[in-house]
C-alpha cells in the first residue's frame, strides 16, 4: 500500500512538470510569432524606401549615389527590394500557419543563413556606429541620405535581426519539437569534430580581436571595427560549439533543454554564413590581387579559417537537424523536409 500512496504524488508531480512545459512553450510559441510580425514589419519601411529610391532615380526626382551610374543604381536598388521582399515574406512565414506547409529545407536554410548573418552583424553595427565620427561633409555631386531615411533602414535591419533570432527558434520547435527535447546522449562523430573545428576557429578570431598579431600579413590594416568583428564571431563560434557538445547532460536544475539548439542553431548560422560570405571575397583577393585591398590576414590562413568555418558550421546544423544520439531513438527527429 505504502508504494501505492507514493505513486500518486509522484504522478501529480509529473503531470505539474508537463503542464509547465507546455504552458512554457506556449509562451515561446506566441513570443517567436510575434518577433515573426515584428521582424517583417520593421522591413516594409526599407523596402519602401528602396523603392522610392528606383523609381526616383528613372524619374529624375531624386539623386543617383555618388560613384554610381543610373543603370548601376537602379540595379543594386532593385536587389536590395528583392531581399526585403524576402526577408518579409520569411517573417511571415515564420509566423502563419501555412509556413509550416512549405519545404522545411530552403525555410530553414534561408533563416538559419538570415539569423547567423544578423546575430553577428547587429552588435558590430552597433558599436562601429559608436566607434566611427559622422561624416557630415559633403558635396553637391555625393548626396547625403536624410537622418530619418537613415534611422529606418538602421530600424529595419535591427528589427529582422532580433525577429529572426527568435522566431527561427520557435518555428523550429513548433514543426520539429523533438530536435528541441534535449538529448540524451552526446554528439555524434561528426559533431564532436565540427565542435573541435569551431572552437579552434573561434579561438584564432579571438585571439585576434585581443591584439594577436600571429597569422597577419598586414597588422597596421586590423582597424578596431575589424577586430572587433572577430571577436563577435569568434565568440558566436564558440557558443555555438559549446551548445553542440551540451545537450547530452542536460538534466533537472540545469540549462533547459532547448536552450542549447536555439544557441547551437545561431551560432552554427554565424559561423556558415559569415565565412561563406568571406571565402569568396579572401578566393578573390589571392587570386586577383586588387591593389586597392588589403586584407589583415595571411590569405592562406584566412581561407583555411574560412573553409573549416564554414564545414563547421554545416555539420553543426546537421548534427542539430538529426537530433538525438542513437541512444534515445524515441526522440529522433529526422532532417527538415
Amino acid at each position: 500500500m505504502v508504494p501505492e500512496r507514493e505513486a500518486v504524488p509522484d504522478a501529480e508531480r509529473e503531470d505539474d512538470r508537463n503542464a509547465q512545459k507546455e504552458t512554457s512553450m506556449d509562451r515561446w510559441d506566441r513570443m517567436g510569432r510575434l518577433a515573426a510580425y515584428g521582424g517583417a514589419a520593421a522591413m516594409a519601411p526599407y523596402a519602401v524606401i528602396k523603392v522610392s529610391w528606383v523609381v526616383g532615380s528613372l524619374l529624375g526626382l531624386a539623386p543617383v549615389g555618388a560613384g554610381f551610374g543610373l543603370a548601376e543604381w537602379v540595379v543594386l536598388n532593385t536587389v536590395t527590394v528583392g531581399m526585403a521582399v524576402v526577408g518579409i515574406t520569411l517573417g511571415l512565414a515564420l509566423a502563419r500557419p501555412w509556413g509550416m506547409r512549405l519545404p522545411g529545407v530552403p525555410l530553414v536554410f534561408c533563416a538559419w543563413v538570415g539569423a547567423g548573418f544578423l546575430v553577428s552583424m547587429l552588435p558590430y553595427a552597433l558599436a562601429d556606429s559608436l566607434l566611427s565620427e559622422p561624416d557630415t561633409t559633403g558635396g553637391d555631386n555625393d548626396p547625403k541620405m536624410p537622418g530619418w531615411e537613415a534611422a529606418l533602414i538602421q530600424f529595419g535591419f535591427i528589427g529582422m535581426g532580433l525577429g529572426l533570432t527568435l522566431a527561427l527558434p520557435a518555428y523550429l520547435r513548433r514543426r520539429w519539437p523533438q530536435a528541441f527535447a534535449g538529448r540524451g546522449g552526446g554528439p555524434s562523430p561528426l559533431g564532436r569534430a565540427a565542435v573541435v573545428l569551431g572552437a579552434a576557429v573561434g579561438l584564432m578570431w579571438l585571439y585576434w580581436a585581443a591584439g594577436g598579431t600571429a597569422g597577419l600579413a598586414h597588422p597596421d590594416e586590423g582597424r578596431t571595427t575589424w577586430r572587433l568583428l572577430c571577436g563577435i564571431c569568434g565568440t558566436w563560434a564558440l557558443v555555438a560549439a559549446f551548445a553542440v557538445a551540451r545537450p547530452g547532460r542536460e538534466g533537472p536544475g540545469r540549462l533547459p533543454g532547448w536552450l542549447p539548439s536555439v544557441l547551437g542553431w545561431l551560432g552554427s548560422g554565424s559561423l556558415f554564413a559569415w565565412s561563406g560570405w568571406k571565402l569568396p571575397f579572401t578566393l578573390y583577393v589571392a587570386i586577383a590581387a586588387p591593389p586597392d585591398v588589403t586584407l589583415p590576414e595571411q590569405l592562406g590562413l584566412a581561407i583555411a579559417l574560412h573553409l573549416c568555418a564554414v564545414a563547421a558550421g554545416g555539420a553543426m546544423m546537421w548534427t542539430l537537424t538529426r537530433g538525438p544520439s542513437r541512444t534515445h531513438p524515441e526522440v529522433a527527429t529526422a532532417p527538415p523536409g
